[in-house]
């Protein structure tokens, strides 16, 4: 009977080793799932801390990008007003190196000394970006004020340009008037013939015999004139033969004057002074050869203008 009752003790310390056993692969378990836990809750810490510093690098990119365009828009500003844009160049060239440098960053490599490094940056930029702003509105301003104050000039200046080319205009129509109306004027014209014996024929007689005709004699005063200056004049004396050529003699006193541009020959020429007192002038010319019977012009002019005409008839 004893004998039978001795294995209980044995199955108990196998009941209790195997509970001890559970207990210990529970508490590994457990010890397990903490750590499995504990890990887990490292790489979600580790993963936002990734997110975390990817966000800041992706912001810290997005504003260099936003300066880097700021300070284009800038560059293109003052070039547009024609003035030099090396700073602003240099500060795009500076931007364009710090964003190849973030974006060479790896995924969570952009560190918290890196994060201040860029950000100082960024901050010292926009300082210089809202100065240049100042700057180029000042700029802007005065620009505006001196092209308003250009424009004003320049309109005051077409409208005295305006008034001098009128005034110009009106005193050259003066002139023109007062030229015109200083001409002299030749009256009274008489044409008289003298034969070889020097007797004088007037032209009364309307027609003269031309183998008889040793000179001609052409007299007639000057009108008066109060807007004539008094002072020494020419006066040419054209005799016109039949066919329409001009009796020209250098030996005799001949000689060439412009009239309307063109060069003409005159018969004889004198020099007086007119003092506006009705002066009688007059020619006396000796051909030299016998005239050529028919209708003869007499021209004469002063200052290079027609003063006078008359004509008269050799048969």
């Amino acid at each position: 009977m004893e004998q039978a009752q001795n294995p209980e003790p044995k199955n108990n310390s196998r009941v209790l080793l195997v509970v001890a056993l559970i207990l210990v692969l529970l508490g590994i378990n457990g010890v397990l799932f903490y750590m499995n836990q504990q890990k887990g809750k490292q790489n979600e810490q580790l993963t936002a801390d990734v997110q975390a510093k990817d966000a800041k690098l992706e912001e810290q990119i997005k504003q260099y990008e936003a300066l880097k365009a700021d300070f284009e828009r800038q560059s293109q500003e003052v070039q547009s007003m024609g003035l030099a844009n090396d700073s602003l160049e240099n500060k795009i060239a500076s931007i364009n190196a710090d964003l190849l440098k973030l974006r060479s960053f790896r995924a969570g490599s952009f560190t918290l000394s890196e994060q201040k490094r860029f950000r100082d940056r960024a901050s010292n930029f926009e300082r210089q970006l809202k100065q240049k702003d100042e700057e180029i509105a000042k700029l802007k301003s005065d620009n505006e004020a001196l092209y308003t104050e250009t424009t004003t000039l320049k309109e005051r200046q077409n409208k005295l340009t305006d008034t001098i080319t009128t005034i110009a205009r009106t005193n050259q129509e003066l002139n023109e008037k007062v030229n015109i109306a200083s001409r002299l004027q030749a009256e009274n014209i008489r044409v008289n013939v003298i034969n070889s014996r020097g007797k004088e024929k007037d032209d009364d007689e309307d027609v003269f015999k031309a183998k008889r005709v040793e000179k001609v004699k052409v007299a007639f005063n000057l009108a008066r004139n109060d807007v004539a200056p008094k002072e020494t004049k020419q006066i040419m004396m054209r005799l016109i033969e039949p066919d329409g050529s001009a009796l020209y003699n250098l030996s005799t006193g001949g000689g060439t004057f412009m009239v309307d541009g063109a060069e003409a020959f005159y018969t004889a020429k004198q020099d007086m002074v007119f003092d506006n007192t009705k002066q009688n002038v007059q020619f006396v010319y000796a051909k030299g050869t016998e005239y050529k019977p028919g209708v003869h012009t007499v021209e004469l002019y002063a200052d290079g203008y027609l003063i006078g005409t008359t004509k008269f008839t050799l048969k």
